[in-house]
């Protein structure tokens, strides 16, 4: 564990997901866009590909911020091994959850927090699995008029109208499938010397 020292956290993402599951920290921090290609490489693997951009995402804001304890987080959609991203449009989504429906999805969370100055570094994968209903295209179609969720991966918006679309969510922390696992996330900001309760 690093020494107690104030430096200040950077969140590596513009997502307002990421940013309101950690500002339920009550933590001042700031917030970077990585500008990271997140193009997967060939014959990478969905929880490889999280891993992957959680730490390039970080590494790249700790650059330029070296003083800084910097978050880097991604999340995957991993269906059977197949990747899926975010996807952009309505279309795209629609598709996305016909492959999905009666299936398992894990939801591969990586995490990774950066110091260049201290040289900390740690990474955690989260993985979330959960079982979704055989909906039909018409429920479908209502869920993504109501929720537009373009911009999650997986179409999943579990925090909304999505979480009428599962059967079952398995995982170690409740916050890990909205795309920021706080119960890591937690332990690892203390070992990077971030007093998370206020003393550490």
């Amino acid at each position: 564990m690093q020494k107690s020292v104030h430096r200040p956290l950077v969140l590596a993402s513009t997502s307002l997901y990421r940013k309101e599951l950690l500002g339920r920290l009550h933590l001042a921090f700031d917030t970077a866009a990585p500008g990271v290609d997140e193009t997967p490489l060939p014959d990478e693997k969905p929880a490889e590909l999280a891993a992957r951009l959680a730490l390039t995402k970080a590494r790249a804001v700790a650059d330029i911020r070296p003083n800084c304890v910097v978050i880097g987080s991604d999340q995957v959609a991993d269906l059977y091994g197949i990747p899926l991203g975010k996807p952009g449009n309505f279309e795209r989504a629609k598709a996305q959850l016909r492959q999905m429906r009666g299936k398992t999805v894990v939801f591969q969370t990586a995490m990774a927090v950066v110091c260049i100055q201290t040289g900390y570094c740690a990474q955690a994968l989260v993985p979330v699995h959960v079982r979704y209903r055989c909906f039909s295209d018409a429920e479908i179609d209502h869920y993504l008029h109501r929720e537009q969720p373009f911009d999650c991966a997986g179409s999943s918006k579990s925090e909304g109208l999505g979480i009428a679309m599962m059967e079952s969510i398995a995982n170690d922390d409740p916050t890990a499938l909205i795309g920021l696992p706080l119960i890591r996330l937690c332990t690892m900001l203390r070992g990077a010397g971030i007093a998370v309760m206020g003393t550490l």
